[in-house]
């Protein structure tokens, strides 16, 4: 089993700034890319950042120069510093990670998510 914990949401004024943690554990033999994602009310959810184990990152438009996604590979955690947080912001942030991990003795590969946090931004 592979299982994603992530932490860091809350409540934040408007212009504040929140910092999320996604680490995984369990079964895992190798983690190519980890993300974030989030759903608003009523809305799809939307990748808001990625990195690949060896740092490439992209971002939504809308996030870019205010967010900033890192990770530890050593760890399998991944962080997303948030910024100059605006009400739109608001959703509930799942964390991804996509790779090979082992399924009973067998290397597959797959995607996990987290549980999801919420972060809600007041104006």
């Amino acid at each position: 089993q592979v299982q994603l914990v992530e932490s860091g949401g809350g409540l934040v004024q408007s212009g504040g700034s929140l910092r999320l943690s996604c680490a995984a554990s369990g079964s895992i033999v190798s983690i190519n890319t980890m993300g974030w994602y989030r759903q608003a009310p009523g809305k799809q959810r939307e990748l808001v950042a990625a990195i690949t184990s060896g740092g490439t990152t992209n971002y939504l438009d809308s996030v870019k120069g205010r967010f900033t996604i890192s990770r530890d590979n050593a760890k399998n955690t991944v962080y997303l510093q948030m910024d100059s947080l605006k009400p739109d912001d608001t959703a509930v942030y799942y964390c991804n990670a996509d790779g090979i991990f082992l399924v009973g003795a067998k290397r597959r590969w797959g995607a996990h998510w987290g549980q999801g946090t919420q972060v809600t931004v007041s104006s």
